[in-house]
């Protein structure tokens, strides 16, 4: 396997099994570097605000990628491997879902969820809200962060990150209307590519013909448009269908509760879903598509 591909599988696996590089993943420089960002002004035009978001993301990205343009071999997998390291998660997905569904009580089940959710937004255990909780977290932990590495490399990675933390992370300072919104409908935009693709694995992991129903639907509604609200519904669909399979196998009935049913098998079809990622990639590297 390449050095792209080697990355990618070892960043996953040293964040499973070692959660506690989380502490590692510290954007403290990006809140200065917002600071002066935000002190030479972003002015009032579009192209003064998305002029912004550039100085603000896409050139520390930039710094990025011509480092690891300017190493070779064993020193850009460093950099690719850290870069991955620093840009995933910031948690481990797998074991926030496991926390709640272990945790006693439904108010410790509440406090564990909050871990899924933006700050400020309703934490819920409904099942349908926490599937769309899973597959958003799965979306901007994984797939997003992924997507961008394999197509712009570790800079895309970092570009990523940043965008997200500018939309979503509480700053110090006030920033700039115009600068935040724009970086809104860029971040939206970036979600999109990989949000498709995450359906497409999610049609060939789980009930391709709901999926697919949903999708369409989706599509007949408004015709392409930078949303992707549809992962959500093909995710509720996708879940639905998988715990109606197990009801009418199981003889004694369910075990748990629903919404805890709904978040593990969540939780199960996001890991096939990047499984099945890493196993097209393998394909596309044997083939000499990515190196």
């Amino acid at each position: 396997m390449t050095w792209t591909v080697m990355a990618v599988v070892a960043a996953l696996l040293i964040g499973h099994v070692l959660p506690q590089v989380s502490r590692w993943r510290d954007f403290t420089w990006f809140e200065r570097w917002l600071d002066i960002v935000r002190r030479a002004g972003s002015g009032e035009t579009p192209w003064h605000q998305y002029g912004g978001v550039f100085l603000c993301v896409g050139l520390p990205a930039v710094v990025l990628a011509l480092l690891v343009g300017w190493l070779e071999g064993v020193f850009a997998f460093l950099v690719a491997l850290a870069a991955m390291l620093y840009t995933w998660g910031p948690r481990d997905l797998d074991l926030d879902v496991n926390a709640i569904i272990a945790a006693e009580g439904l108010d410790a089940k509440e406090r564990a969820a909050g871990a899924l959710y933006e700050e400020g937004q309703t934490v819920s255990l409904e099942g349908p809200v926490a599937v769309a909780a899973v597959f958003e977290n799965a979306l901007t932990r994984w797939f997003a962060v992924l997507f961008w590495f394999l197509l712009l490399g570790p800079g895309g990675a970092l570009a990523y990150r940043l965008l997200y933390l500018l939309v979503h992370h509480k700053h110090d300072m006030t920033l700039p209307e115009g600068l935040r919104s724009a970086a809104a409908k860029t971040l939206n935009a970036a979600h999109c590519p990989p949000a498709h693709l995450m359906t497409l694995a999610m049609a060939l992991a789980a009930n391709f013909d709901k999926v697919v129903q949903v999708w369409r639907a989706w599509y007949a509604e408004g015709g392409p448009r930078l949303d992707y609200a549809f992962l959500a519904a093909a995710a509720n669909a996708s879940v639905a269908s998988e715990l109606a399979d197990e009801a009418a196998d199981a003889e004694d009935g369910p075990s748990s509760a629903p919404a805890l049913l709904e978040l593990r098998d969540a939780m199960s079809l996001a890991w096939r879903m990047l499984l099945l990622w890493l196993a097209v990639l393998a394909v596309f590297v044997l083939a000499g598509l990515v190196n």
